[in-house]
């Protein structure tokens, strides 16, 4: 009933991926959400941000950043990031999944995708047939709407568990 919602991975932290890893394995393109992906919910990109991004580059990925916050919040967390992002951009709607794809050059076999949250971000990729990355948000503080999907999310994500220990 749930399983649409799993992720295909499930992580602690977007800064433990083993991206040189998922290089070998022929992936080239990394989309991420950022709020509570990258930085906690508004604001800036931190060191560890800046520094992902670079290694990322040093690898050979391709990035891009999709969002649902308006063009300023956006726009703003990448100034010193410096990578292809798309704004307002409707997750879980898959257009933008593809978009990403397309600014990278990459398409939905090399292309994976790192967010937070079950029925924006995953959900999303999934439609879009994207490997996707499920991490732990950074930060607890959320705005309403997010907490309430939160709790929803807990339901599915102890299903998704009881199902990795079959």
């Amino acid at each position: 009933m749930f399983e649409r919602f799993f992720p295909d991975e499930y992580v602690a932290s977007t800064y433990v991926i083993p991206f040189e890893k998922l290089y070998e394995k022929g992936y080239r393109g990394v989309i991420f959400d950022i709020d509570n992906t990258l930085v906690p919910h508004g604001a800036p990109a931190d060191r560890r941000a800046k520094e992902l991004f670079k290694r990322l580059g040093e690898i050979g990925f391709s990035s891009c950043l999709i969002s649902n916050n308006q063009e300023p919040r956006v726009k703003m967390f990448n100034r010193e990031i410096g990578t292809n992002y798309i704004f307002n951009a409707h997750k879980p709607s898959v257009k933008n999944y593809v978009r990403a794809m397309e600014i990278m050059g990459t398409d939905k076999s090399n292309t994976v995708f790192v967010g937070d949250q079950l029925f924006t971000d995953v959900w999303g990729a999934k439609r879009a047939g994207i490997h996707n990355i499920l991490v732990k948000p950074i930060h607890p503080k959320e705005e309403i709407q997010i907490v309430l999907k939160r709790r929803l999310e807990k339901i599915v994500l102890y299903f998704y568990k009881k199902s990795r220990e079959k």
